[in-house]
Formats: C-alpha cells, sequence, structure tokens
C-alpha cells in the first residue's frame, strides 16, 4: 500500500512525479488497512539531505502491498546546518522528542560525514545513542545505514571500526549467505550494492558481536547483518538505497573539489559503476580540466548528463525487495493477530520470542 502524504513534504510530490502511489492523508483515512509508522533520522549534511530522504521513501513507499506508510522525518538538533537547510527541517522534519513521544513502529538511521575518525567525538555521538537506546526498548525493529551501523557497532557491541587505506567506493557484487532469513526470503541469491566508505566493520567482529550476518561481499564484506534475535536490529554497511546517479554526484563532488585545490590527487572512479565509454568521456574531461587550470582559464563544464544517461543500476530491485521484507516482519509483530505467510519462519529465528514482542508491552 502506499505513503500516506500527512504533511506538505515536499518529497510526496516528486515521489507521486515518479510514478509512485501516495495518497492524501484524508483519502488514507477512508481505507480500512492498517498503518506502519516509519521514522527517518537523517543526519545527512545539507546537501544531501532531501535526496537521502526522497531515496528511504521511495524503498518504504515500493516496500510492500499490506499497510499504509506513514514516515515521520526527523534530524538531530546537534547537527549543525545552513540557514535554508535549518529552515527546511523548522517547517516540514518533526521533533526527536515528539517522535519519541508517540512511538514509531519501525526506525530507519542514516549515515552522516564525520570530522576525525573517532566517532565517539562527533556532535551527534550521545543524541544518537539516545534514540538508539530508545528505540530498542521501543521500536520494533531499527534499521541502521552505512555510519549508523558503525556507531552502534561500538556503542551497543563494543566493535571500533577498521579504517581502510582506500576507499571502498563503486558497485560491489555480493552473495547471500543465509538464505533461510525472512528478509532475504524471495531475494537474488547474488546482487549489487554501492558502497562508498572509508572504514569496515569486518565479519570477524559481526560474528564477535553475536550478529546474523546474511549478505557480504568477498571484495568489500559484510553488507547486511541483523541482531541475534534476527529482527530488532538491521545493519547495512552499504547504499541499497542510492539513486542511479548517487555515486556520479559524489565522483563530481570530488572532482570538483581538486579543481578547487581541496583535494590533493584527482579522485578514481568509482569500481564497476562507469562503463568504458564514460570513463572515454572522463577522462577526456580531465584533461580539458588540468589544461585549464595550467593556463588560468575558466574550467569546462563536467558532462554530468552525457555520462548519467548510461549508468546501469543493478541494485534497486534487491534494495526493494529487502527492505519489503523488513516492512513485511515489522508488519507481522505489531500486528500479530493478521499473520504473514512468509513470515511463519520468524519463530525458529527468534529464540527471545520477537515474533510475539509488542513495544511498550505491559
Amino acid at each position: 500500500m502506499p505513503l500516506v502524504a500527512h504533511n506538505n513534504l515536499p518529497a510526496f510530490e516528486r515521489l507521486r512525479a515518479e510514478g509512485i502511489r501516495v495518497l492524501r492523508s484524508d483519502r488514507a483515512a477512508e481505507q480500512d488497512i492498517r498503518e506502519l509508522h516509519v521514522g527517518l533520522l537523517n543526519m545527512m549534511p545539507d546537501a544531501a539531505l532531501e535526496a537521502t530522504e526522497r531515496q528511504f521513501f521511495r524503498l518504504v513507499g515500493e516496500s510492500n502491498p499490506i499497510a499504509q506508510f506513514y514516515v515521520h522525518p526527523f534530524t538531530l538538533p546537534e547537527l549543525v546546518r545552513s540557514t535554508s537547510a535549518q529552515a527546511y527541517i523548522d517547517r516540514y522534519y518533526e521533533p526527536v522528542d515528539k517522535v519519541m513521544a508517540e512511538g514509531l513502529d519501525a526506525l530507519i538511521v542514516t549515515g552522516a560525514n564525520v570530522l576525525g575518525p573517532a566517532l565517539a567525538d562527533q556532535p551527534f555521538w550521545e543524541p544518537l545513542r539516545n534514540v538508539v537506546d530508545w528505540a530498542m526498548e521501543n521500536v520494533t525493529s531499527t534499521l541502521c545505514s552505512c555510519l549508523a551501523t558503525h556507531a552502534v557497532l561500538q556503542f551497543r557491541y563494543g566493535r571500533t571500526r577498521v579504517p581502510r587505506a582506500e576507499k571502498i567506493w563503486g558497485v560491489f557484487a555480493h552473495r547471500v549467505v543465509d538464505k533461510t532469513h525472512p528478509l532475504v526470503n524471495d531475494v537474488n541469491t547474488r546482487f549489487d550494492v554501492p558502497h562508498s566508505r572509508w572504514n569496515a566493520i569486518t565479519r570477524e567482529q559481526f560474528d564477535a558481536a553475536g550478529l546474523r550476518v546474511l549478505v557480504e561481499s568477498a571484495e568489500v564484506g559484510v553488507h547486511l547483518a541483523t541482531s541475534a534475535d534476527g529482527l530488532r536490529a538491521v545493519f547495512f554497511q552499504g547504499h541499497p538505497e542510492y539513486d542511479t546517479i548517487s555515486l556520479l554526484k559524489e565522483y563530481k563532488r570530488e572532482v570538483a573539489l581538486y579543481a578547487a585545490g581541496k583535494r590533493a590527487d584527482y579522485p578514481p572512479f568509482p569500481q564497476n559503476y562507469f562503463h568504458t565509454l564514460e570513463q572515454a568521456a572522463l577522462q577526456e574531461y580531465r584533461l580539458r580540466l588540468e589544461a585549464a587550470r595550467a593556463a588560468g582559464g575558466a574550467l569546462p563544464e563536467f558532462p554530468e548528463e552525457l555520462v548519467a544517461r548510461r549508468i546501469d543500476n543493478t541494485w534497486h530491485d534487491s534494495a526493494e525487495a529487502v527492505v519489503g521484507n523488513w516492512m513485511g516482519a515489522v508488519y507481522q509483530v505489531t500486528h500479530s493477530d493478521r499473520r504473514i505467510p512468509f513470515m511463519a519462519g520468524i519463530d525458529a529465528l527468534d529464540p527471545l520470542g520477537l515474533g510475539n514482542f509488542r513495544p511498550n508491552a505491559d
């Protein structure tokens, strides 16, 4: 069932234009369909705030036909914002205290940009701990993306991420290594996932924390894992929510930093992402850029539109399937009087009785 436009967030109109079904709140109230309330803790920097919001809204809205989805975006006031970004947040986002007071069925926590290597020194550290600790007691399931996974592994499981000599950047092949878990039910056993990170939680660290690894890559390690009960916490190290051109936008940004003298080396291509012709066009652009810099002339225009035409998306269908299974699992737990057949296997995964768990149960 659709997303419900319960406020005037611009993302709803953008998603409607893409063909995703979005109901007005008055139309949603007329239908006898159960609701799921999903929080989106968006910690991304200003430039990526709205894009990240749309990406996760899209995945939730496409995910499952069993409920109406009310997605509640919020962020942490400790994150410093520009005047325009803060005005956007003040207008469209909900206060964190309101979200926690009213409760959620599920929570998504995005990544964030950090300054320096130590996560515990970041301004979001303690506020994020408070939200996650609350969610683990009061929300059926929390899905952590990329840096949020690293933070939660550190402050709840004592596993500190490992710096990599080179950035994990590109689109990488993955394999389902635990085919019995409902989150990967009917998902391709091999699929791609974009990654963009300088650090990693290793397979050994996931295992030592007692977590259940579901999907990993021979090249870049674990992508998808869950808490031991199978649902309370779900961890992504990659970015399955990414748009087709998200890595292109990142590459363009890095080139711009180089052109402005804010990056010493010219950025490499994201791995397994650009085709040969697009690589050639980008190499030609580099030559023109270097010549313009040497001559002190105007910099050439980055060929974004030309390159974007032929980029393949080899990850979205699998991302949609995993998130759909996740939403189905949350629905089954929160509305357990209506058992969902594909979730019958959750009981075997759930020695703690999560299949019968109710947040705030007496």
